[in-house]
């Protein structure tokens, strides 16, 4: 007996040695995974607290609660399965799929730009009137998890990417923790975008003079915030769709996209001495951003303008005139 516990011990301490390795891949798979999606991730925070527009302030925080439910189910219920299931019967689909995403990304970034140099807005606008609160609640939160799920699926394929080479076990837990580590994070950050201005105003309440002054300085940097937020999520997109597009057309063998694109960051750090790195860096990833935007106004300009999709519903005024 006692011979026979020694070696179950030793058995066990074999296991916790292999796993103690094996967390540590996965720490360092999740990281390098994780640093991948910056682009798509900041976009998505960009992006969602706009969701929250027209609500009351009490029930901002709920659906924030009910869209952050949904995002995780699309990880790990969806999008986590089928990529493990890519990854082992389809791995030469995951290129293609990512460039799909890439150009999602990219025609994203260029409808933006383009919305804000003064054309034709697509979709369902926030100044529409609020008739059913409930049902706008409810599509509204419908309309989130879906933008979520195409963000998501990107995010999973970029770290599915990351992780092609590891175990089957490895890859299933990298996804799962870049999955629900964006998740609390972009949801997370969310809440407390949209609750600024509610914690702005009863500060701004206070008899201290020194709350009074930093609730003022939230209520008035709440609207530069998501300004900043949003252009900054739309030149991600365009850096993330572009560099996957590039990436993705080296690895399809067409190299001279890619290629003058790193010849660009090469020139910049040599130009650049001590701080070529960075620069160097900075430089590619505007290479990225201008395949993206460029890629983006194509595709802009097929949907909208050749196919006529994406466009609104007439207005009421202009129905009228006919």
């Amino acid at each position: 007996m006692p011979g026979g516990l020694v070696a179950l011990l030793d058995d066990v301490a074999v296991i916790a040695r292999a796993a103690a390795s094996s967390l540590d891949d996965v720490g360092v798979a999740a990281s390098k995974a994780g640093s991948k999606t910056a682009g798509v991730v900041i976009d998505d925070a960009a992006v969602t607290p706009s969701y929250v527009t027209g609500l009351t302030p009490e029930r901002e925080l709920p659906l924030i609660a009910n869209i952050t439910k949904g995002s995780l189910k699309n990880k790990l219920l969806f999008l986590l399965p089928g990529a493990l299931l890519l990854s082992e019967f389809l791995p030469w689909a995951i290129i293609p799929i990512l460039m799909c995403g890439g150009a999602y990304l990219s025609y994203e970034g260029a409808e933006k730009i383009v919305e804000k140099l003064g054309g034709e807005k697509h979709g369902k606008t926030l100044e529409d009137p609020i008739t059913d609160p409930v049902q706008f609640e409810k599509e509204r939160t419908a309309g989130a998890i879906r933008t979520d799920m195409i963000l998501s699926a990107e995010i999973m394929a970029i770290t599915l990417n990351e992780v092609a080479a590891e175990t089957l076990l490895t890859r299933a837990v990298v996804l799962a923790l870049v999955g629900v580590a964006v998740t609390v994070f972009v949801y997370g950050a969310v809440a407390i975008i949209v609750k600024m201005d509610d914690i702005g105003l009863h500060l701004s309440k206070k008899d201290s003079s020194a709350a009074q002054g930093f609730g003022r300085f939230l209520l008035a940097a709440m609207p530069k915030l998501l300004t900043t937020l949003s252009f900054v999520g739309t030149i991600a997109m365009l850096w993330v769709g572009g560099g996957i597009i590039l990436h993705g057309l080296e690895e399809l063998g067409l190299h001279f996209p890619a290629d003058v694109a790193h010849g660009f960051q090469h020139w910049v750090e040599q130009a650049s001495g001590a701080l070529g790195g960075v620069l160097g860096w900075i430089a590619y990833a505007t290479a990225s951003a201008i395949a993206g935007l460029a890629l983006g106004f194509v595709l802009v300009f097929v949907l909208h303008k050749v196919l006529g999709l994406g466009g609104h519903d007439a207005p009421a005024e202009a129905e009228g005139a006919h």
